[in-house]
């Protein structure tokens, strides 16, 4: 059998354990050093802007797509729900010039030729549909009704959980301490075959790797020789619980403002986030309460009962950006013949990691035939 490591299970690596788990014939093992959701899964929000936005289509169009047959795959094998919001994403807009209209009108008729929906709303509109919204300073709106929101660890723990019951062995806890490699000579060019995985717990030995392992991506990448230039960007987040009832509780989108996202997740209680905080020129990033308290600040500005709100806790987590290329990461390791990258995906990690999985399910299946 096919042995195939892991090496990251947030959920880009979660997704590609679980559709791997779906091909016959592989034997599959998952590694972290921490645990599932620890790294930046964990501070990740799950809004799922795909349709609304106009960058990477093709990975965007098929994780949309991937999500609608995913979410009820896991939860008949596990028999819980995962949180889908399927209300879609409302964006406010307190600007708009002609270029930028020109441009959204340019991707609405894209998005339509495409079969997807995107709706100009006026003020009028938008207060019919959300009257809990202050519009003073808001002077149109985007819906996106086709975009969703999904809970990224209860997600993530779900990935697993089926992975698991198809086959995969998954070692969490476990740091990498050493990756082992063997050089081929070949008339063209040298190849170089990662063989073995020295962890804390032992020795593994492997045919194929996939490092999804985000910003630990960089000192796996160091060590084989190949860096990979992926820095920290920090979010943080707030969750929160109204203290009164709102006038429209039947349509609850996720509502994005000046990149702060407002999240419903039912009973009252919403997320908001996230800042972004690049690190110092030393390397150093830390939360900030200054920062965060902006955040709040700005959603309250366009959600007034938010105000009132209690904060049941805030969060933060680090995302892994790509310095010298595109985000995400996903192609082969330069100069190994067995090695793929998955990683880097900055803020889409939860949006992209189904059609990500589907990229190196059909590269390993390339390699291996």
């Amino acid at each position: 059998m096919t042995r195939i490591a892991i090496i990251g299970a947030g959920v880009v690596g979660a997704a590609i354990a679980y559709e791997l788990s779906l091909i016959p014939g592989l034997d599959i093992i998952l590694l972290d050093e921490q645990g599932p959701s620890a790294g930046s899964t964990g501070g990740a929000l799950g809004v799922l802007a795909g349709v609304i936005n106009r960058k990477g289509w093709t990975l965007r169009k098929a994780s949309l797509e991937r999500y609608e047959t995913l979410i009820p795959e896991l939860e008949s094998r596990t028999g819980q729900s995962i949180p889908y919001n399927r209300q879609g994403i409302l964006l406010l807009q307190s600007t708009e010039t002609k270029e930028e209209l020109k441009k959204w009108n340019k991707l609405q008729r894209d998005r339509q030729d495409q079969g997807y929906q995107l709706e100009r709303w006026n003020l009028e509109q938008v207060r019919e549909k959300c009257p809990d919204l202050a519009l003073e300073k808001i002077i149109s709106a985007i819906y996106s009704p086709q975009d969703r929101q999904v809970h990224p660890r209860i997600l993530t723990e779900s990935l697993i959980q089926v992975a698991r019951l198809n086959g995969v062995e998954c070692q969490f806890g476990v740091s990498v301490e050493l990756l082992t490699s063997q050089v081929f000579k070949h008339r063209e060019k040298d190849n170089i075959h990662l063989h073995q995985i020295q962890t804390s717990q032992g020795t593994i030995s492997v045919d194929q790797v996939v490092i999804s392992a985000g910003i630990g991506s960089r000192g796996l990448t160091q060590s084989l020789g190949q860096p990979l230039d992926i820095r920290p960007v920090l979010g943080q987040a707030l969750h929160l619980k109204l203290l009164q009832p709102l006038k429209n509780i039947e349509f609850q989108p996720i509502i994005t403002s000046h990149d702060i996202h407002i999240i419903p997740l039912g009973s009252g209680e919403y997320w908001v986030g996230a800042t972004i905080e690049f690190p110092s020129q030393e390397g150093e990033i830390y939360a900030s309460a200054s920062l965060l308290e902006r955040v709040l600040q700005q959603a309250i500005a366009v959600f007034p009962a938010l105000n009132q709100a209690q904060i049941l806790r805030s969060w933060s987590g680090k995302r892994p950006r790509p310095e010298a290329e595109l985000a995400p990461v996903i192609r082969e390791l330069e100069g190994y013949d067995n090695v793929l990258l998955a990683t880097g995906h900055y803020r889409n990690g939860v949006l992209l990691a189904p059609a990500t999985a589907l990229v190196i399910k059909e590269k390993l299946l390339s390699l291996l035939t």
